[in-house]
């Protein structure tokens, strides 16, 4: 569910009733933990935490326009959900999360390649997500991302 939302401010507001405060600790779990330099937008429907283009000029390469994305986080129809971009590059960052993960909840591990689904919202591990969003500085996250197109 790609959201039309303009700013997080109102994307935050059309967050259903039932799921906000899973969802606003998600995002402060982020924002609390989130490396210096990382930016937070709205990022392709969702919100975002992208490496600004005034930091890394060449931008995502699927649209060069846009800022190299990091996290999102979005409510979707039957879950809320987090897109790491480095767990998905990151084999031994992927390896620590599935991990860790049975540690910190009981629910079952939901997950893609970059997309971990939290479908019991009782169960959501704020503080692995917060261990992951710590792990990865901007300028790791940049030497990862080129790393990996190569």
């Amino acid at each position: 569910m790609n959201s039309k939302a303009q700013s997080v401010e109102a994307y935050l507001e059309e967050i259903p009733e039932e799921r906000k405060n899973a969802f606003f600790q998600l995002r402060e779990t982020i924002l609390s933990q989130l490396p210096v330099g990382f930016e937070e937008t709205m990022s392709y429907g969702m919100i975002g935490y992208v490496v600004p283009l005034e930091r890394y000029p060449a931008g995502y390469h699927c649209n060069p326009k846009l800022p190299l994305p990091f996290v999102n986080i979005a409510n979707q129809k039957n879950y809320l959900a987090l897109y790491h971009s480095c767990i998905y590059a990151d084999e031994n960052l992927m390896n620590w999360f599935k991990q860790e993960y049975p540690k910190h909840s009981s629910a079952k591990l939901d997950m893609g390649k970059s997309c971990i689904r939290f479908k019991k919202l009782d169960k959501i591990p704020f503080a692995l997500i917060g261990e992951l969003i710590a792990k990865v500085s901007m300028e790791e996250w940049i030497i990862t991302y080129e790393n990996s197109k190569k």
